[in-house]
């Protein structure tokens, strides 16, 4: 019986119907709720539709193979225990399968009881993730790391980051491409901080008039220049004994970085046009999206205040990276554009997910968010998202998977059954007898295709 009386939930893939029977039988009477089905498709759709705790697959499951369906599975849950069942002892294929993922493999005939043991101790040390999952959870709520959405090992090294420099007053560095959610991530910083009550303050240093910024970081007094007719506070004034963010650091010009660097050094600063120092407590966390050590090689961004800066550095892993992040933050993102524009989209389909999952996102986490807004705002109310509801410019530059072949729209139905046999063939390793058999067709009828196509 699984740990702590919990009624774990198993997926079984297999052919032979005496053999999971058997094992449905014998997991069953031992409180785990088994489905079973016979072929790695039915096992891919069921993957997507609900929940399940662990799979147990043949290793040569029909239509989709267990390495595959070992994949999918991860992509959806990655604690999913997962054991792969071969019909005979394959040392090669057994360490390529724990290499990938795979929590124990097992050849035929079964000892059922090692399988329940394996069952309940993986399922055990996943009920124990889930508890730890959810104890940060409630930190994450109550302190702010709830906006930052992902269980990959990149992301997970993301927020131990966090975490451990949040308490500090170091400055801190936060270097990815941009619409990785570097902001949130200095949200997070501030939120966890002793400084938590206090401002946070940010200013984007690309987005102002270089002529202004200085200004926008100091203050300035009344006259201190053209159109200046009255005083005003600057960003690190506002941020006193608070957290200053400033994002795309790296645009600042040569005689900023020197300012910004004595502010860091002493605290101390001078409004425009006024020759009072003032002295503040801030938190600075900087953050850019072009490698600064580039820049300090080139001389377009001084050393000194590039140490200064990266005291503690946390790099943001591009989406492209962490794609098995991507099935989150979708669902995230779904639930936030239903509520936002009062929709009731009721979920995504497996082959609009496996779209988003193959996209590069050049844009990030940014771009998916806008991407699933406007797939919501345009979808009809209770229905679930498919392949029609994805942009046509993310469907053209989606990477085929291995295996896939793509066929321009408008193609003669000759030319595509060409194409198909062709690429089949080639899958097949130019075994005809496995193409025929692949494609559903005779072998006459395979030979007649290929004379007529002048397939080689």
């Amino acid at each position: 019986m699984p740990e702590n009386g919990v009624i774990a939930s198993v997926l079984l893939v297999d052919r032979d119907p005496a053999l999971a029977r058997a094992i449905v039988a014998y997991l069953e009477a031992r409180s785990y709720s088994v489905i079973w089905v016979d072929d790695g498709e039915k096992a891919y759709n069921r993957l997507d539709t609900q929940p399940t705790d662990a799979l147990i697959t043949d290793l040569n499951a029909p239509r989709i193979e267990g390495m595959r369906l070992m994949a999918v599975a991860k992509d959806r849950n990655p604690d999913i225990v997962v054991v792969l069942i071969a019909e005979e002892p394959d040392v090669e294929r057994a360490v390529e399968a724990m290499r990938q993922g795979a929590y124990d493999f097992q050849t035929k005939p079964l000892n059922f009881g090692k399988l329940d043991a394996v069952l309940q101790r993986g399922i055990g040390q996943q009920q124990l993730l889930l508890e730890q999952h959810e104890l940060k959870r409630r930190l994450d709520e109550r302190y702010g790391l709830g906006n930052l959405v992902g269980q990959s090992r990149l992301m997970i090294k993301v927020y131990n980051a966090v975490r451990q420099c949040a308490p500090t007053k170091a400055t801190v560095l936060i270097q990815g491409e941009t619409g990785t959610g570097k902001d949130l991530i200095a949200q997070a910083i501030h939120n966890n901080s002793p400084r938590r009550d206090a401002p946070f303050v940010k200013l984007n240093c690309a987005s102002i008039p270089e002529a202004l910024v200085e200004s926008e970081l100091f203050g300035h007094v009344a006259g201190a220049f053209t159109g200046a007719v009255r005083s005003r506070q600057g960003r690190f004034e506002l941020a006193d004994n608070g957290t200053l963010f400033l994002d795309e650091v790296g645009e600042l010009t040569p005689a900023l970085q020197a300012k910004l660097l004595r502010v860091l050094e002493s605290q101390q600063f001078e409004r425009l046009g006024d020759s009072r120092t003032m002295s503040v407590d801030v938190r600075l966390i900087a953050a850019t999206n072009r490698p600064l050590d580039q820049l300090v090689a080139r001389g377009d961004f001084r050393s000194d205040l590039y140490y200064r800066l990266r005291v503690v550095t946390i790099d943001v892993p591009a989406l492209r990276n962490r794609r098995e992040d991507i099935p989150l933050l979708v669902r995230h993102f779904l639930d936030q554009a239903n509520e936002s524009h009062n929709k009731t989209i009721t979920g995504i389909s497996r082959n609009a997910m496996d779209l988003l999952m193959r996209y590069d996102w050049p844009g990030n986490v940014r771009e998916l968010r806008n991407i699933i807004e406007g797939m919501v705002v345009m979808a009809r109310t209770d229905t679930m998202l498919d392949v029609s509801d994805v942009p046509s410019h993310l469907r053209s530059h989606t990477t085929p998977e291995v295996g896939e072949m793509r066929i321009p729209t408008g193609t003669a139905m000759r030319e595509v059954e060409r194409i198909v046999i062709e690429e089949t063939m080639k899958a097949c390793g130019f075994n005809k007898e496995s193409c025929a058999k692949t494609l559903g067709i005779g072998l006459r009828t395979l030979y007649r295709k290929i004379k007529e196509y002048d397939i080689r």
